[in-house]
């Protein structure tokens, strides 16, 4: 009885025990199942209280791994000079030198909230997870700069980028202790986007506010010409069981639905309802933010935009506005990232 009982003991330890400390000291997915860790930004207590860490599952050191579409290589680079060479890509050196630095700031978080969310690299390139395309944001060596711009641009403009990109080194965005991917766009029109009504995701920091003193840009308004004949076959090659014509083109073309901010949300087409991107993209307009008119005894379809761009986080434009207004850069960013802190990354 007393090895029966012994028996029991050692069964049970096998089938019970240890599988109950296997399973204690794994930690197991689901299959199929993937999980995101995306680390926090904390804050430093004491004698460093204000400057922001990120925790341990993400080692920064200073540098970010890049996908070089023209050249198709992977560079790895400090995060320093490469801010340095989005700002020039990415905005007028003309700026105000309060825009040039928000636009660093933003430009710095983006990199590292890609480079967290996206250590594998991105999807759409796998090599890294920032590349130097629009896709992620615009980035130019000295050599390209020098060769895009006049002759005296390299005098005049990138010292005082690199002023703004030094003078706000580390700093970046969070909302909540966390990274932000602060959006940003060229011109919104007067009023930015809500992150919702474009991409269909909710980010509390990518809210829809005032965007003044943009009436200076290029491209605040423009206005894209062609024949009803031309318009009719566009829509028909991109929606061809849609019954239109020249003729019945105000019957057949409805709003459905505009954005607080004036944007085309959703269209119908002979009944069909698409989204106002798709008409964007389709005639290759600026913004979303758009009037269709057809004036049949001319033949003529007029569609005028307003803005450019998709609308969601900081208008360039606008921030240079405000930069000329007397606001600086901290201002600036606190205006089109709703609720947003500014850190220091060590």
């Amino acid at each position: 009885m007393k090895k029966i009982g012994i028996y029991t003991l050692i069964v049970l330890i096998i089938t019970i025990f240890i599988p109950t400390i296997i399973v204690t000291s794994f930690n197991f997915v689901p299959k199929g199942e993937n999980i995101n860790i995306k680390p926090k930004v904390i804050e430093k207590e004491n004698k460093n209280k204000g400057n922001l860490v990120l925790d341990n599952e993400y080692k920064f050191d200073g540098s970010i791994v890049v996908y070089n579409t023209r050249n198709q290589q992977v560079q790895n680079m400090p995060i320093e000079d490469y801010v340095k060479g989005v700002v020039a890509a990415e905005m007028p050196g003309e700026f105000h030198i309060e825009a040039l630095k928000a636009q660093a700031i933003a430009s710095r978080t983006y990199a590292l909230s890609r480079a967290i969310n996206y250590p594998e690299g991105h999807p759409d390139h796998i090599e890294a997870p920032l590349c130097t395309g629009i896709h992620c944001q615009a980035y130019l060596t000295i050599d390209e700069l020098e060769n895009l711009h006049a002759k005296d641009w390299m005098d005049k403009y990138w010292p005082k980028i690199e002023e703004a990109v030094n003078s706000t080194k580390g700093q970046v965005l969070y909302y909540n202790d966390e990274l932000i991917e602060p959006l940003y766009h060229s011109t919104s029109g007067g009023m930015t986007e809500d992150a919702l009504n474009v991409f269909a995701i909710d980010k509390p920091y990518l809210r829809s506010v005032e965007s003044p003193y943009e009436e200076e840009a290029p491209k605040f308004k423009a206005l894209v010409t062609l024949t009803g004949d031309e318009f009719v076959s566009k829509l028909r090659g991109k929606y061809p069981s849609a019954n239109i014509t020249k003729e019945n083109l105000q019957d057949k073309i409805k709003l459905v639905e505009k954005t607080p901010s004036g944007r085309i949300k959703k269209l119908a087409i002979d009944g069909t309802v698409i989204n106002g991107r798709e008409i964007r993209e389709l005639f290759e307009l600026n913004s979303t933010n758009f009037k269709i008119s057809y004036n049949p005894k001319t033949n003529i379809i007029d569609i005028e935009t307003t803005g450019y761009g998709h609308g969601v986080g900081m208008s360039q434009w606008g921030a240079n506005g405000m930069a000329k207004k007397g606001n600086d850069f901290e201002t600036i960013l606190k205006h089109y990232y709703t609720g947003v802190k500014l850190g220091q990354i060590d």
